[in-house]
């Protein structure tokens, strides 16, 4: 890596370059270069660069000394290259729950998921059976329910009518209360209307296999947003224990549930019986980053472009390195020599008008957590951000994909969202400069994949930044396997996307506006 390190020390004089011309910055994005730093970034040394881990502190060393030897400048409300927050990993250790003074056997008859839950005990003198645990306009399971100081049991999902629509919706698609965020804001009307804790039921989940109670014991990372809990704590009941505990209306439950049928008041009830829970877990605090380094603009310095990527991996599993070599280190490689073609730009007298952010997110595999964190926390002004641009694999090319382009594509996702801007000035310059061939087919309202919302552009457009994702596509062959190596990256067609995302974050930072913002925000209702 020390080799690599000094192939690095590039910063010569260069100087004589008309003001705002791409062109010769653009060329110093290399396809030898990118596989030099690539070679390092998915390198074994690295160990798969898991968040939180050894791994991901050593690619984190490993940008942030190339954004000092190449003359990035850190943010200055950071005085750092970095951004640090805390990661959050959780075990259970305690759970107990017993109904009528019966103790019930974990985790055959229930489960309670250690991320969603807090350390509590609770007791309560009744048992409120509400449904769907819905209160909307067109269905409230709560009407004539009074659950003040008691457990509310609820089941996922939403009622449909009998031609098969969603009641609510009138439509194929569910509405906010069927979505995997539905349980949430379920537990949110529950702890409104008084409840002191909920026993949930699931349509799907009718027992509980080994994996779905190691998910259960051991969370996923993740980040605690403004220092929210969860309103409830709950449990999820398997199947038999509601047929056990509550006979033939059990078994009436479980049928309309199968049948998406909606519950009638006659169905909704008090019961007296005893609540008591008891739920404790160790949560684990592991010290993370975002990576970010800066060209400041001039007469424009208080706008921005980032250039965005995620440096983390999946790390060791099973004695298996993930390298991530296009998963995300295509991305990470991409826009550290973007950084650096925009600082030897600056150098020679040629610097963008705005400033632009090189910023490398963490926890992407885990949720989009380091570019959550970041939007939550921003450390330059979003209202007066022009763009985002987004990398994630972009040194591959899609095994799926059957046509004659394989060798000069890109899938640009978000060109028709947020902005009339972004389409025309992101092809104007790829016909001027780049020339590669855009397929939009992941920004298609019906894309199965929801690409749009899998990447960490995500968390700009949730907060009305303009974005622009740049993907190769690949979603089999190597994806998430240890045979993500750097050896597979087709460096020629990596230069050329690298250099195309260059171009557009040149014209985005130097041109007289900033983005319009004139479309809806979308948003991901699944």
């Amino acid at each position: 890596m020390k080799q690599l390190l000094a192939a690095c020390l590039w910063m010569l004089p260069f100087a004589g370059v008309a003001q705002h011309k791409a062109q010769p910055f653009a060329e110093y994005i290399q396809a030898d270069r990118l596989k030099q730093h690539l070679v390092a970034i998915a390198g074994d040394e690295m160990e798969g660069r898991d968040a939180g881990k050894r791994g991901e502190r050593l690619a984190a060393a490993y940008m942030m000394q190339q954004f000092k030897l190449n003359g990035l400048t850190t943010p200055h409300t950071l005085n750092s290259y970095q951004q640090v927050f805390l990661l959050k990993y959780d075990t259970k250790e305690t759970a107990e729950l017993s109904l009528n003074n019966q103790r019930l056997n974990y985790p055959e008859d229930f489960i309670i998921p250690v991320t969603d839950n807090r350390n509590s005990v609770f007791q309560s003198a009744g048992l409120v059976f509400a449904g769907y645990g819905i209160q909307d306009a067109q269905y409230n399971d709560y009407k004539g329910l009074n659950v003040k100081g008691k457990t509310v049991m609820l089941v996922l999902d939403e009622p449909k009518n009998e031609n098969g629509t969603y009641l609510i919706t009138g439509t194929k698609e569910p509405s906010a209360w069927g979505t995997f965020r539905a349980l949430e804001k379920k537990l949110q009307v529950a702890a409104k209307q008084g409840a002191v804790g909920a026993l949930v039921v699931s349509p799907t989940q009718k027992s509980f296999q080994s994996s779905t109670v190691t998910n259960a014991e051991r969370s996923r990372l993740y980040i605690m947003q403004n220092n929210a809990e969860k309103p409830l704590n709950y449990a999820v009941l398997s199947h038999a224990l509601v047929r056990k505990h509550f006979g033939t209306e059990g078994e009436t439950w479980l049928n309309l549930i199968a049948a998406n049928k909606p519950f009638t008041r006659e169905h909704r009830k008090h019961y007296k019986q005893s609540i008591d829970f008891e739920y404790k877990k160790q949560t684990v605090n592991l010290p993370s980053a975002n990576i970010a380094g800066v060209i400041e603009g001039s007469d424009k310095k208080d706008e921005y472009v980032f250039v965005t990527a995620h440096y983390d991996h999946l790390g060791v599993r099973d004695g298996k390195i993930y390298n991530g070599a296009d998963d995300d280190g295509s991305g990470t490689v991409a826009i550290m020599e973007i950084g650096a073609a925009f600082a030897r730009a600056k150098a020679a007298g040629s610097g963008p008008r705005r400033t632009v952010v090189i910023l490398a997110f963490t926890a992407e595999e885990k949720g989009l957590l380091g570019s959550r964190y970041f939007s939550e926390h921003p450390f330059f002004n979003l209202d007066q951000t022009s763009a985002a641009l987004n990398i994630d694999m972009i040194g591959r090319i899609d095994t799926e994909r059957m046509k004659e382009d394989t060798l000069n594509y890109i899938y640009l996702v978000g060109h028709d969202k947020i902005s009339t801007d972004l389409k025309p000035v992101s092809e104007e310059v790829n016909t001027r400069h780049t020339k590669l061939n855009f397929d939009y087919k992941f920004d298609h309202p019906d894309d199965p994949h929801r690409i749009y919302f899998r990447s960490d552009h995500y968390h700009f457009a949730r907060k009305g930044v303009p974005v622009l994702f740049f993907y190769d596509g690949m979603l089999k062959s190597d994806y998430h396997k240890p045979t993500d190596t750097w050896e597979k990256i087709n460096y020629t067609l990596y230069e050329k996307r690298a250099r195309l995302v260059f171009h557009i974050a040149w014209e985005l930072a130097n041109r007289e506006e900033k983005l319009v913002r004139d479309l809806e925000i979308p948003t991901s209702t699944r």
